[in-house]
């Protein structure tokens, strides 16, 4: 999370970086901007294996989370508790809700088979940078399939 529209462009940078070093597999990224004054952000796909139109699970995440409100706080919530297990921890989903808002950026991975060693480095310099919060969570083998399950019949 970035605390600027532009802000996941230097995310993106180091991410590409990563992969081109083999040292993550990447099932789906977005990178997500939202301009002050726009009533929702954009998103855009920088890496997706599957090629079936509306299965974006990262996109259906962000349509729940940039949902302002109330409303937004409540669909929150109900996504937590369907997702109780997994581990994604319903406090790491409100804190991206409250984080991502208009002004705001955001670099959003699902991946596997992560080589900390090489990625540890590039991920504290980027968080050495103000304005810059990291979010992660370790997931159960079929966590993405809960996910997916969760989010994709909430889209439309």
């Amino acid at each position: 999370m970035y605390d600027s529209p532009l802000g996941a462009a230097a995310g993106e940078v180091r991410f590409k970086d990563l992969v081109r070093r083999g040292a993550v597999v990447v099932t789906e990224a977005v990178v997500v901007s939202w301009v002050r004054g726009s009533h929702r952000p954009h998103v855009g796909h920088l890496r997706r294996r599957s090629p079936q139109p509306g299965s974006s699970v990262l996109c259906a995440l962000v349509s729940v989370l940039a949902h302002p409100g109330p409303d937004g706080a409540r669909r929150v919530a109900a996504l937590a508790s369907r997702l109780d297990g997994t581990g994604i921890e319903h406090q790491l989903l409100v804190d991206a809700h409250r984080a991502l808002g208009p002004g705001t950026s955001a670099l959003l991975v699902l991946a596997s088979d992560v080589n900390l060693d090489v990625v540890r480095p590039i991920v504290e310099h980027g968080r050495s940078r103000r304005g810059v919060v990291m979010v992660h969570a370790d997931l159960i083998p079929s966590a993405v399939d809960v996910l997916r399950n969760a989010l994709i019949p909430q889209i439309g």
